[in-house]
């Protein structure tokens, strides 16, 4: 069996269907940071793979793509195209993180016609976009999303990106 399998960078999850999601949380609570350091904010540059722009796209209208950047699970990408996502470290959730620094309901991502939104759910150690802690905000294509230890990135479908003057 493939429990601790690190994932393969052509993985994509179906958020709703976590490969880990069969084990369950390990504790009840949850861990907060030891050091400031932890919660750095460090934008990415252009380093995504072929495989990844690829991967954004083939995104149709109204879906969006969490690529796993830093973490435990780096690597692994989250398809985002359901109007409530869940994030957190209940073995349910659909995007599921089994890490102490992870409340179990951390998080929601709503969508909104082509419009995504993050939604902290009162999680010990918050929620933050583009290195803002954040109980509420609209996800930019690009920004960059810490739920514990992990860091994400969030892409867009381009055919929902504005179009841009050549």
């Amino acid at each position: 069996m493939e429990e601790y399998r690190r994932p393969e960078p052509d993985d994509i999850h179906r958020a709703g269907r976590p490969g880990d999601a069969d084990r369950a949380a390990q504790s009840d609570t949850t861990q907060t940071f030891g050091h400031e350091s932890d919660l750095s904010y460090v934008p990415f540059g252009s380093e995504l793979s072929e495989t990844e722009l690829e991967a954004i796209e083939a995104l149709p209208s109204g879906a969006a793509l969490l690529l796993v950047r830093s973490g435990p699970t780096a690597g692994a990408r989250y398809l985002l195209d359901s109007d409530v996502t869940t994030v957190g470290r209940h073995p349910e959730a659909d995007i599921f993180f089994d890490d102490v620094t992870v409340s179990r309901r951390h998080a929601e991502i709503t969508r909104s016609g082509t419009a995504f939104e993050l939604v902290d759910q009162r999680s010990l150690n918050g929620t933050y976009v583009n290195g803002e802690r954040a109980d509420r905000a609209r996800l930019e294509n690009g920004a960059e999303v810490r739920v514990g230890k992990f860091r994400l990135n969030f892409f867009v479908s381009p055919s929902d990106l504005p179009a841009t003057e050549g």
